[in-house]
């Protein structure tokens, strides 16, 4: 059978699921499959290449997953963040691209930072993917993330022994890293920070997401109220704390990290003109 053919088919049979952006997603399962770059799946379909019975069968399979609008990453196994490839699957919270906005003001902090060896804080690590992304990026820092989840933990372990030296430990945010207290110059957190009652439209986020990667309580900022605590406790003087928050939330946060003693708090909007984030100063 030619390839195209399958490729046409399931491009539609996506579509017709409410996916965004089909072709890519079937671009991207097909090279899965047969192990292709997606540049090479799309010279194959140009030049009528045929697709065998096993390679045809497992593809079906795999459509039929993503129909049912499981996501791409837990299908292919890996999630790309900046210049990383993580491994993710159920259980663990597959990092969104506006959080690449979020870790450079992290990386920004830690490359300005005078200290010959700054330490960076990830505070709910998930995959790993804001940890990593400091770690392989600022040569300079010593990075620690924590993760409460053992369900994610094990794809997280997996991450940081693919990118070694970072530290990671299993433990709550709330009370990990008493070693570090006083000594950090940076913490970031991606909390959960929805509220309980608002549960996302996308299949993708509320079937397949872990639950405690997303609820934040009833306006969705409990967690980042232990967030802050935990990094003043956390943070040398002058050092720096970043939080992502929902578009919404901007105001919010700022208030609360005001009231908490925060000094020059500001707040961030990411690569689409949305405040995602929050800055403050110790």
């Amino acid at each position: 059978m030619l390839l195209r053919e399958v490729v046409e088919h399931a491009i539609e049979k996506l579509a017709s699921a409410g996916i965004q952006n089909p072709q890519v997603d079937v671009e991207l399962l097909v090279g899965h499959v047969l192990k292709l770059s997606r540049g090479q799946v799309q010279s194959a379909l140009i030049a009528d290449a045929r697709i065998d019975d096993e390679n045809l069968k497992n593809l079906n399979d795999l459509f039929g997953r993503r129909y049912a609008r499981e996501p791409l990453q837990h299908l292919t196994g890996v999630a790309y963040f900046r210049q990383l490839a993580l491994e993710v699957g159920p259980g663990v919270f597959i990092p969104r691209p506006e959080t690449e906005s979020v870790v450079q003001l992290a990386i920004d902090a830690l490359l300005a930072d005078s200290s010959s060896e700054p330490i960076a804080v990830d505070l709910g690590t998930g995959s790993g993917a804001i940890a990593l992304a400091m770690h392989t990026e600022v040569a300079k820092a010593k990075v620690f993330a924590v993760e409460k989840s053992p369900e994610a933990f094990g794809y997280t372990a997996n991450n940081f022994a693919k990118y070694p030296g970072a530290e990671l430990r299993l433990g709550d945010l709330a009370d990990s890293f008493n070693d570090l207290e006083g000594s950090v110059s940076v913490v970031v957190s991606n909390p959960p920070y929805i509220p309980a009652a608002m549960v996302p439209i996308d299949p993708e986020v509320h079937l397949f997401d872990p639950a405690l990667a997303l609820y934040g309580g009833a306006d969705g900022l409990d967690v980042i109220r232990i967030v802050s605590v935990t990094a003043k406790r956390l943070l040398r003087e002058g050092g720096t704390l970043v939080i992502e928050h929902a578009d919404s939330q901007s105001a919010q946060v700022s208030e609360l990290l005001l009231a908490d003693g925060w000094r020059q708090v500001k707040a961030h909007k990411d690569l689409t003109d949305r405040y995602r984030s929050v800055s403050a100063i110790k």
